[in-house]
């Protein structure tokens, strides 16, 4: 056991440094690529860069991550349909970054590689029911996967709005459930997470502010389906009452960011997809703090998420739903003292 347990140990570090490596070394020459091709990224009245910036830096991100996979981990039939699935939510991603994709038709890409996990057992089947024993889902499992994987997907897409943010924020979130996994000894979603981790970082040493290379919708899209996907996995794996919270909480900030974005644009009778600057992020910048600031703001901020999941795997029930309403308070309080829930400071982006 001890040498199996020091086996998975090196599997997961191994995971990490790989993939660290081969995003970091490869985003230079997919920036060139980018530029080739014209996936650029033009500046305009929500966005806040001044140039055009090449997009696309996704694809180091995804070689990073199946390469380490590959070189560091049996190839299942679960760990093929994650890596499948991905490698759909990859190419959607390619093709939006390119060409601007019609938000339904992304959306139904987005199903369709939510389909794939479920295609390969996949799947929410236990869900926690904080006042007795976990539900079985039965045949409400597809649906709640599905809208499960979508809605993690367009939470970090919606978040990569400064430079290094969604990178950073996928980054902490990643890490805390690597802990949560190697807690409890779910080594798959350790080796996954600790490459999805280490491909992440290596890109994020181009995208820190001032932006190489913006990760496009390749990188935003795989970084959110793949956390979806990973989590679910370690639901197959155990049933654990807390393999989705612990998600949930550390990719905290994403969540509630897009929540209160629903919320806004819901009250104010706008459509809830239409893109705006009342996000966290703008809110910040409108307070006087530069890119850097911000970002390093939201970073501390996913930060104290991160250790608030790790945390919760670790007390009882009680004290669990004690820190999430904790959390929740928290997290009103904060968007209504800087104006993310307040419909009249968001700005429309024509």
């Amino acid at each position: 056991m001890v040498r199996n347990g020091v086996f998975e140990i090196k599997a997961y570090i191994v995971a990490f440094t790989i993939a660290l490596a081969v995003a970091y070394l490869i985003t230079p020459q997919v920036k060139r690529l980018a530029i080739k091709v014209g996936a650029l990224d033009a500046p305009d009245a929500r966005k806040v860069h001044t140039k055009p910036i090449p997009r696309m830096g996704g694809v180091a991100i995804y070689l990073g991550f199946v390469l380490a996979v590959i070189a560091s981990m049996h190839i299942s039939h679960e760990v093929l349909g994650l890596l499948l699935g991905g490698t759909v939510i990859f190419i959607v991603g390619i093709i939006d970054d390119l060409m601007q994709l019609p938000a339904k038709v992304k959306l139904l890409g987005q199903i369709l590689a939510a389909i794939v996990l479920v295609l390969f057992d996949i799947k929410i089947d236990w869900l926690t029911n904080p006042f007795g024993e976990m539900l079985y889902l039965g045949y409400l499992a597809i649906p709640i996967t599905i809208l499960w994987v979508v809605s993690l997907t367009n939470t970090v897409n919606l978040i990569d709005g400064l430079d290094g943010l969604a990178a950073g924020v996928s980054t902490i979130a990643a890490v805390a459930i690597l802990l949560v996994a190697v807690h409890m000894n779910f080594w798959i979603v350790a080796v996954l997470t600790a490459a999805l981790a280490g491909s992440a970082l290596g890109f994020l040493q181009h995208n820190f502010n001032p932006a190489e290379i913006f990760m496009g919708d390749t990188g935003s899209m795989f970084l959110g389906y793949m956390l979806a996907a990973i989590s679910i996995l370690g639901t197959v794996k155990s049933a654990a009452t807390i393999a989705l919270v612990v998600p949930i909480v550390a990719l905290g900030l994403p969540i509630m960011d897009t929540a209160f974005a629903i919320i806004r644009r819901y009250s104010s009778g706008h459509p809830i997809f239409e893109p705006d600057k009342g996000h966290l992020h703008h809110r910040l910048l409108a307070l006087g703090l530069t890119q850097k600031q911000a970002v390093l703001l939201m970073y501390v901020i996913s930060g104290c998420l991160g250790l608030s999941a790790i945390a919760l795997s670790e007390v009882n029930q009680g004290y669990g739903i004690g820190i999430i309403i904790l959390i929740l308070f928290l997290a009103v309080f904060g968007a209504r003292k800087i104006g993310v829930l307040k419909t009249h400071d968001s700005v429309k982006s024509h």
